[in-house]
């Protein structure tokens, strides 16, 4: 559901088929385990086939990890849910309810209410947020007093990259740290009246 809600690209649906079948095939190793062992005496291990689950359930996991055009990597939480509904669908299939549920409680912990204790209790850098600028500046001598303009409207920079444009502008593309509660666009506005600014370009990370 937390997936579904954020509109990220596994969501209930998609976990509730990887939990079931998991469930199920935790069940079939298990059964066959004892059946075959009853009947044709052949030996096997009860988990067998779970153990595969864990293993094969990454290449799905992996298939959600993308790496934007800014370099920076997200799907890692979903591709952890992933693996997580993997793990409670073995842990009902081989009869651990108690440690399913227990689990499935601790995973809401950390994914949902963790998070929001952490932006008011923890520490400064997680009360922030990462912001994506791209600016264009008419004069390359305006771009220290660009800086330091950003920096007076209570900005953090975090890094910086600049090129040389053909129409001899600069191109100057930053990563900049604002409290959480400040709005995307208030940014935006600030920036925007900067003297020596062509074009300004946003996104919030």
């Amino acid at each position: 559901m937390e997936r579904e809600l954020k509109r990220k690209p596994v969501g209930l649906k998609t976990s509730l088929v990887i939990c079931i079948v998991s469930c199920l095939l935790t069940i079939v190793s298990i059964e066959s385990a004892y059946v075959f062992e009853k009947t044709d005496h052949i030996t096997m291990d009860p988990l067998r086939l779970a153990a595969q689950i864990v293993s094969g359930i990454g290449f799905l996991g992996a298939g959600v990890i993308l790496r934007r055009g800014n370099d920076s990597i997200s799907g890692l939480t979903t591709a952890a849910m992933i693996w997580g509904a993997a793990g409670i669908g073995i842990a009902v299939g081989a009869g651990f309810f108690l440690e399913a549920i227990t689990g499935v409680v601790l995973l809401i912990i950390s994914v949902e209410l963790l998070p929001l204790v952490l932006r008011f209790l923890g520490p400064k850098q997680l009360r922030e947020k990462e912001i994506l600028l791209q600016l264009k500046v008419s004069d390359q001598h305006n771009i220290t007093d660009i800086m330091n303009d950003i920096k007076k409207n209570k900005i953090k920079l975090k890094h910086i990259r600049i090129k040389d444009l053909e129409t001899n502008e600069q191109f100057i593309q930053l990563k900049i740290m604002v409290p959480q509660k400040r709005l995307t666009t208030d940014v935006y506005y600030e920036v925007r009246k900067i003297e020596g600014v062509r074009s300004i370009e946003i996104e919030s990370l």
